[in-house]
């Protein structure tokens, strides 16, 4: 049991150590020998657990969709109208990506290295603009599916312009929020104002 326990424990570090470095320096240039330099492990160690540096990617990027998976269903079975929801869940996964270099790493090798497909986002987008339609939630004349594409590439483009100081992908995103929902909802003033 110890011995799996330790296990565990060093493929967390080199994970950890990997999204360090790529969070750092990108992933073409992160290096083997800089993360194994970070987690204070072996080759053998990280052999032991990883092919290579690509298979470390693909475990941060499926790390990442478990959690965005997690998280986007703890927001829509709390019932709230599709746009409250599209709010919670882009701010509350900035909040996170903000403290978790894991989720950061996962989310941007997911849009640049080693996702075959998007990020997810594009899904929930669609899924909760199409929603909100359906209930009526957005003015008169405004396109669903054009404004899914508007507000995924805000939270894309929101991620991209805070990518050298993280910190700041919440408030960004929520400033983002305030200024688009009036514009598109119904009610969107009073869904911009329980922003943040």
């Amino acid at each position: 049991m110890a011995q799996q326990h330790r296990a565990h424990l060093t493929r967390h570090s080199i994970m950890v150590a990997a999204a360090e470095e790529i969070d750092e320096v990108g992933y073409e240039a992160a290096r083997l020998s800089a993360i194994l330099r970070r987690c204070g492990t072996t080759k053998g160690a990280f052999y032991f657990h990883f092919s290579g540096k690509q298979e470390v990617a693909h475990a941060l990027v499926e790390r990442y969709r478990e959690h965005l998976a997690e998280l986007s269903t703890r927001w829509y079975e709390r019932g709230q109208d599709p746009l409250a929801t599209m709010v919670g869940l882009t701010c509350d996964t900035a909040r996170r990506l903000e403290e978790d270099v894991l989720l950061r790493a996962g989310l941007s090798l997911a849009c640049n290295h080693v996702g075959t497909e998007t990020d997810g986002w594009e899904f929930l987008f669609d899924d909760l603009i199409g929603r909100a339609a359906d209930h009526g939630l957005l003015r008169p004349g405004v396109d669903p599916a054009a404004t899914a594409r508007l507000c995924y590439a805000v939270a894309v483009g929101t991620n991209l312009l805070v990518a050298g100081d993280p910190r700041r992908l919440a408030a960004r995103l929520e400033e983002s929020w305030r200024v688009l929902l009036p514009g598109l909802a119904v009610d969107g003033t009073r869904v911009a104002a329980a922003v943040g």
